[in-house]
């Protein structure tokens, strides 16, 4: 019987030491709740919505994962603004051109391989165009990379164009 109560204490404490620094690393990442824009913003590429590769949140900060979406589109599609503000950053960055974007509420857009003439500064609106689909950077041809920061952590774009379906949870398996 001592055997069986030693490791259910193992156990136990084995268990709080994997729960507890995830609740305390959850309460710092943006939730779904917090997340959202309080006006949705609109789809940046025209014509049918695709995402060849969707976000993927990373285990931590410097964790592997996909901190954005890539979106389907012609080389040389229009880009426009999702939502309004202020171009934070053009230029090229190693291999691809960069367009970033500080909307309000917190958050950052980040555009590539975006092609652009604004510059740090100007104003944009909703639906304006911002520039054009380019090349290079790892999205692959005819894709853009969106990224999105909210207060500095990468969050799923998906959740401001309203996209993203609510989980919900079905019962399961019965009394135990």
């Amino acid at each position: 019987m001592p055997t069986r109560r030693r490791l259910l204490a193992v156990l136990l404490i084995a268990a709080l030491l994997v729960v507890g620094p995830h609740a305390d690393a959850d309460a710092a990442t943006p939730s779904t709740a917090t997340v959202a824009a309080s006006v949705p913003w609109s789809w940046p590429i025209d014509g049918v919505r695709s995402v060849a590769i969707a976000y993927r949140a990373p285990a931590h900060e410097y964790g592997a994962g996909h901190r954005g979406i890539d979106i389907v589109s012609a080389v040389g599609s229009a880009v426009r603004a999702p939502a309004d503000g202020v171009v934070a950053f053009r230029g090229t960055v190693v291999d691809r051109p960069l367009l970033t974007i500080e909307h309000p509420e917190g958050y950052v857009s980040t555009f590539e391989p975006v092609m652009s003439t604004l510059s740090p500064g100007d104003v944009v609106t909703a639906g304006d165009d911002i520039g054009v689909l380019s090349t290079g950077g790892h999205a692959s041809r005819g894709t853009m990379h969106l990224g999105v920061r909210s207060g500095g952590d990468y969050i799923n774009p998906m959740l401001l164009f309203g996209e993203v379906p609510r989980a919900v949870l079905l019962p399961c398996c019965g009394p135990l």
